[in-house]
């Protein structure tokens, strides 16, 4: 017993410096009946996201203010900031869109189950078949809920929002800006504001002090 003790005493100061992190789990108490509704009425399957992607409560090491969003494309991360040094963790999947923006902008607009008209760089992609617009639903890209970005009072056509395909959550996908599962973007949208800050971090420049390669157990390249 006494060796067991000295051997999570180790451990536990051998962690002493690492990043703490805690899954925080659904509040469905949030949800309201619409919400609950069309979410069962969704087409796509229930997808079991790997648990570096799911909500986490975490150590934060960079300077923002707390109610300030930070975007880390690279690690398929966005971090919603707390007090004290804390925030939340939310996994994303991001897209050619969301890698057309970088910087600082602002919530200029949040809507609830957003509807959906493509740019002709989507139709272009996604071929025939794509509507010209598509209302807000289960079934709609956009999913539950949208912040829209502005940066200098115009629109950066750059959006976080829901999702109907929450498989991909962790990954990089054809189109699209920032998707998170619909549970997550709800709870997202529930704390953020108006004109609360967004810090976009360019590709190639994020800082996550988590690197999702090691969390998924797949191999990193050696440092140089």
């Amino acid at each position: 017993m006494k060796l067991r003790l000295i051997a999570l005493l180790a451990v536990s100061m051998g962690l002493g410096g690492c990043i703490q992190s805690v899954q925080e789990p659904v509040n469905e108490a949030i949800f309201k009946t619409r919400d609950k509704e069309l979410m069962a009425k969704g087409n796509f399957a229930k997808a079991v996201i790997p648990e570096p992607y799911r909500r986490h409560i975490v150590d934060y090491h960079r300077k923002e203010a707390a109610g300030s969003i930070v975007v880390d494309s690279d690690a398929r991360y966005l971090y919603y900031v707390l007090p004290d040094r804390k925030a939340i963790r939310y996994g994303i999947a991001v897209g050619e869109e969301a890698l057309a923006f970088s910087g600082i902008a602002k919530i200029g607009r949040m809507a609830e189950w957003p509807s959906w008209t493509p740019t002709q760089n989507i139709k272009d992609r996604l071929g025939p078949g794509i509507p010209s617009h598509m209302p807000g639903g289960p079934d709609n890209p956009l999913g539950s809920r949208a912040l829209y970005l502005y940066a200098n009072g115009k629109d950066t056509l750059f959006r976080i929002h829901g999702t109907n395909q929450p498989e991909f959550i962790g990954s990089a996908v054809s189109s699209g800006c920032i998707r998170m599962t619909n549970e997550d973007i709800i709870d997202l949208y529930n704390r953020s504001k108006m004109g609360a800050i967004v810090v976009v971090l360019a590709p190639n420049e994020g800082d996550s002090p988590h690197n999702p390669r090691v969390a998924l157990g797949q191999p990193v390249p050696a440092a140089n």
